[in-house]
């Protein structure tokens, strides 16, 4: 896998490109701003960009207006956003554009490695990942906790692992039972509800996520 890491830390820049060079993958430019991030996509388009929400110059928002800017530019290249902190708005304006191939991580998640290259792995492939304590922080938020009181344990389960980006047999492994098991409870969860039953993943991702933050 071609990679990009845009990054302002130093010390974690260089961290995660001796991180995936170890693992196998390439990465064609490590810097330490979003402009320089567009620029060096602009020339020569990887797989996957990790990108910090906030660089310099105010460190604010400037490495997700870059993300959303590589979205709609580049649409074929995967987007895996870091942050140090659960932004709800930013999450939310990730969530307004095309949902294939981006993820949202909370940097602490770095330090797990195996989720981190999973969650790189999934976001290639074209799936969307968000932190599960995105997920978290959004149910704890939402408005619409009538409508989910009328989900069971299971259900509620089901719903959070949806958030995150989980397929089906994901699901599956996860809670040791049947895809045909989760099928069911996913049918529940949608219908009880009422969400938009729109074909492919991403777009359930979607109308969960959009379902938790509105």
């Amino acid at each position: 896998m071609r990679l990009m890491i845009a990054e302002d830390s130093a010390l974690l820049r260089v961290g995660l490109e001796r991180l995936l060079l170890d693992e196998g993958h390439e990465v064609s430019a490590a810097v330490g701003d979003a402009d320089a991030l567009l620029a060096a996509v602009a020339a020569e388009p990887p797989d996957v960009v990790v990108i910090d929400v906030r660089m310099p110059p105010s460190h604010t928002d400037e490495g997700l207006r870059a993300a959303l800017r590589l979205r709609y530019e580049h649409p074929a290249v995967g987007v895996l956003v870091l942050s140090q902190y659960v932004e709800q708005r930013y999450a939310a304006e990730l969530l307004a554009a095309d949902t294939r191939g981006v993820g949202y991580l909370l940097k602490d998640r770095v330090a797990r490695v195996e989720e981190f290259l999973s969650a790189l792995e999934r976001v290639h492939g074209g799936d969307t990942v968000f932190d599960p304590e995105v997920v978290r922080r959004l149910l704890a938020r939402t408005r619409h906790t009538d409508d989910l009181e009328l989900l069971t344990e299971r259900e509620r389960t089901v719903l959070t692992l949806m958030a995150q980006g989980c397929t089906n047999a994901a699901i599956a492994q996860q809670l040791f039972v049947s895809r045909s098991a989760v099928e069911k409870h996913v049918n529940a969860v949608f219908d009880k509800l009422r969400l938009p039953r729109d074909e492919g993943s991403n777009r359930r991702v979607l109308a969960v996520l959009r379902f938790l933050g509105s």
